[in-house]
């Protein structure tokens, strides 16, 4: 079975994941609070994690920079309400594949569709 983590501030959006996610048979840790993301997270637990960009406290792409620091091998899809700019982004982060965002709302199928290819790369 293959383990995910939601990390999003809004309870509403990490329940109906989680239930979704489970539904396709993944099992599933959600996190309301990115720093109690990185003080649980250990290397190698999760199969992929899907981070809200705009959190209170820490953003996406700063829990993305820590998590890799603590294990470089960490897959992430980043979770965004917002218009993604993709060459912006490219110039930011030159090494994260740009197909790693789920835009909201996203259906649940697109979700598992998402996820599984992610997992599955590389």
């Amino acid at each position: 079975m293959k383990r995910i983590a939601v990390v999003d501030d809004e309870p509403d959006i990490t329940i109906v994941l989680k239930r979704g996610l489970e539904h396709h048979g993944f099992a599933v840790d959600t996190f309301n609070d990115p720093q109690a993301v990185l003080a649980s997270f250990k290397p190698g637990s999760y199969d992929l994690m899907i981070i809200d960009i705009r959190m209170p406290k820490i953003n996406g792409f700063d829990l993305y920079r820590e998590l890799k620091k603590r294990d470089g091998n960490v897959k992430v899809c980043f979770l965004t309400a917002f218009e993604i700019y993709y060459e912006e982004f490219r110039k930011m982060f030159p090494t994260i594949d740009i197909r790693a965002f789920i835009r909201k709302p996203v259906s649940i199928s697109n979700l598992v569709s998402q996820v599984n290819s992610t997992i599955e790369s590389e």
